[in-house]
């Protein structure tokens, strides 16, 4: 199944950006960069935003984000009220943060992972489904009123 992704980097997740655009791009997926294309010092939150609103508008169908620890990201994405964000650091967290929160960002930790590492999660997150169930329970009680 072809999908647009939107892909959000600051200064610290170029090179995996640059990286996993083509090789999301091989795969058949479009890709919309909101991303920085220099490494350059610049401030994740100026990325992180219309990223949000690409996934909430529909622009996209999901997100990937990186920064170099992956907080600043997560923790600005899930500001916005049905962004779900899951920082993995890990193929198993990748899977689980789609299983159980249906996370439609993934976040990357570009400092603390391979490149290798961080493909391999972001395939598992791209092919597991969101299980339901007590989790879409759990789910709704996310967002606050």
């Amino acid at each position: 199944m072809s999908l647009i992704i939107g892909i959000a980097n600051d200064h610290a997740g170029v090179d995996y950006k640059n990286r996993l655009v083509l090789w999301l791009q091989d795969l058949g997926h479009t890709v919309v960069n909101f991303g920085t294309d220099t490494t350059d010092s610049m401030d994740y939150a100026d990325v992180a935003h219309p990223l949000a609103e690409a996934v909430l508008e529909g622009k996209v169908n999901l997100g990937i984000a990186l920064c170099g620890t992956g907080n600043g990201m997560a923790i600005t994405l899930n500001k916005h009220k049905g962004i779900r964000a899951g920082l993995a650091w890990s193929k198993e967290i990748g899977e689980l943060v789609k299983q159980h929160n249906n996370a439609n960002v993934l976040v990357l930790p570009a400092r603390f992972v391979s490149y290798e590492v961080a493909q391999e999660i972001v395939k598992a997150w791209l092919t597991v489904d969101f299980e339901g169930g007590r989790h879409q329970r759990r789910i709704d009680k996310i967002d606050c009123r």
